[in-house]
């Protein structure tokens, strides 16, 4: 990674000018940036202005100084004094040659590092209550925690995706939802029905319905007769919404490692024994008929209820306990990608872990914002089957996986998303899947015509690569050599969206190559072949961007 590498070359001649006296040692950090101009060079450096004061030099002069003691190295071609005092790094076209190379051997490995190797990380994502269809604005967790889980990976981490199903039998909508449920089996059985005034009003409750009728027969209206089963049929009910769910899931192209019930945790005695625990830690107490978590002692603006008058827990009490499962499972950190209406449950959680005596810091807490689909400039509020959402299979079947998961990585989770219809289904340069693409395919056809016209393309590693020179030659190598950087930086900063800009700004250098430089020439032999390395160096990089993404790269469209 060429900017790691000028890092440590700077910082070696800023210890040797200190070490020779001629500048005074100074804590500060060194920092690198693109030149507006290209040919200004590959990279700018304003150290020697950072340094100018502490030095009490001119900053041209404490740049001069600088350049005396920078180690020769492969790397840069040359380093010019610019302006009041800025560093200008051009690289080395012979290091940007070798990149081209590295790509060829290392494949789809390229960009790849193991600067998690030996640490376990959990990404839980979605979550959605299993009451009913995915949607558009939960489902934007999930091409996110997927992108993120590759990421992490593609750095060298051992990832588990987990679903959590929240099914406990004191999560007020999963009763909701077993109540709506067993109303619309006793209306299919002609029973007397009462819709819940909270109630799941859906059509899919009545399909859901059909589809335990049709699995369970007649054994179903006994329990549909006791008018306290709904229960039961939130249990029955989760089974058909969780293979619907499934199935959305796999049509985005999103596979979780572990599907794991809130239930479960109930069943098994861990919700008790973990409060138990809180009780032997001094931090609980009853106050109205409740049990309260003293979390304000530990950053909270209020405590916390963690069992209710009426016995039933809470959401808390329920994560807290999840918490301490997850870390038992041997993960050494914990990712949570949460939708907007969790974001006031943070503090509560991580205060609530303190208070037990575990570290806030193994959880990380990521709360992604409302998605909204427009068409002709309005927002789009109508659905053929809910009536006030649209499905995510809806969104699928219209637009199709592709752009659905490129659209919803497209800006930072942090941000509202705005999915334009009209421009989703689109198949020209304005769409920018399609734009993206469309260069991977060009790629593949380059290549597959110079098979035809009789050049080899499977040995392109040993070409003869001293021949690309070409300014648009150069950018796009120069492209290819940040690629790593660039995986890692998105991975440490959870910031798979900067992975869908960069997927165009490749495109758009290598089509700017594609128009300045002829790649297949038969009177040119050996500049064809190395502009063919290029080209399949180009296409592996774009096509291991997009697989981070999830996003397929076609041979032909």
């Amino acid at each position: 990674m060429a900017d790691a590498q000028l890092l440590e070359l700077i910082d070696a001649a800023l210890r040797a000018a200190c070490d020779a006296g001629d500048l005074p040692a100074c804590e500060t950090g060194i920092r690198l940036e693109q030149p507006p101009q290209p040919e200004m060079g590959d990279f700018s450096c304003n150290i020697a202005m950072v340094m100018a004061k502490p030095a009490q030099k001119a900053p041209r002069e404490v740049a001069e100084i600088i350049l005396r003691h920078l180690p020769q190295c492969a790397l840069i071609d040359n380093v010019e004094i610019a302006g009041p005092g800025f560093i200008n790094f051009r690289l080395s076209p012979t290091w940007l040659q070798e990149v081209v190379r590295e790509v060829l051997v290392r494949g789809e490995r390229y960009g790849h590092s193991d600067e998690g190797a030996g640490k376990r990380v959990q990404v839980e994502f979605i979550s959605a209550n299993p009451v009913g269809p995915l949607h558009v604005g939960n489902a934007r967790g999930g091409p996110y925690g997927d992108a993120v889980a590759n990421l992490l990976e593609a750095v060298g981490y051992e990832v588990e995706r987990e679903y959590l199903l929240n099914d406990g039998p004191d999560n007020t909508q999963f009763r909701l939802f077993g109540a709506s449920v067993q109303a619309r089996v006793r209306e299919l059985l002609g029973l007397p029905a009462h819709m819940p005034e909270d109630g799941y009003r859906g059509d899919y409750v009545i399909d859901y319905a059909r589809e335990l009728l049709a699995a369970h027969g007649e054994g179903l209206g006994e329990i549909a007769e006791d008018e306290d089963g709904f229960f039961e049929f939130a249990i029955l009910g989760e089974e058909v919404c969780v293979a619907d769910i499934r199935d959305s899931l796999e049509m985005l192209g999103v596979e979780f490692d572990s599907w794991f019930s809130e239930r479960a945790m109930f069943e098994d005695g861990e919700i008790d024994a973990k409060l138990d625990e809180l009780w032997g830690r001094g931090v609980l107490y009853q106050q109205d008929g409740a049990v309260w978590l003293r979390t304000t002692e530990f950053g909270d603006e209020e405590d916390r209820v963690l069992v209710r008058q009426n016995g039933a827990k809470t959401y808390l009490m329920s994560d807290l306990a999840y918490v301490d499962n997850k870390l038992a499972r041997g993960f050494d950190h914990l990712i949570y990608v949460w939708g907007p209406d969790h974001a006031a449950q943070v503090p509560s959680v991580k205060a609530g872990m303190a208070a037990a005596g575990v570290d806030p810091d193994v959880t990380e807490f990521i709360v992604h914002q409302i998605v909204r689909l427009t068409e002709g400039g309005r927002v789009v509020r109508m659905s053929k089957r809910q009536g006030t959402i649209v499905s995510l299979r809806e969104l699928i079947e219209d637009v199709g996986r592709d752009v659905t998961r490129f659209f919803l990585l497209s800006r930072s989770v942090d941000s509202h998303l705005d999915f334009d219809l009209e421009l989703a289904r689109k198949e020209s340069e304005e769409n920018p899947v399609y734009y993206v693409q469309y260069a991977h395919a060009r790629i593949s056809s380059i290549l597959r015509e110079a098979r035809q016209r009789g050049f080899a393309t499977d040995d392109l590693a040993e070409a003869d690569l001293s021949l690309l020179a070409h300014p648009d030659e150069l950018r796009l190598m120069r492209w290819l050599a940040d690629y790593p950087a660039e995986v890692s930086d998105a991975a440490a900063q959870r910031a798979p969206h900067r992975l869908a800009h960069l997927s165009r700004d490749l495109a758009a250098t290598f089509h700017q190559f594609y128009g300045t430089c002829r790649v297949i020439d038969e009177e040119a032999p050996e500049l064809s072949r190395a502009r063919l390395a290029l080209v399949s160096a180009a296409g592996i990089v774009l096509r291991n961007l997009l697989g981070l993404l999830g996003v397929s790269a076609p041979e032909q469209m």
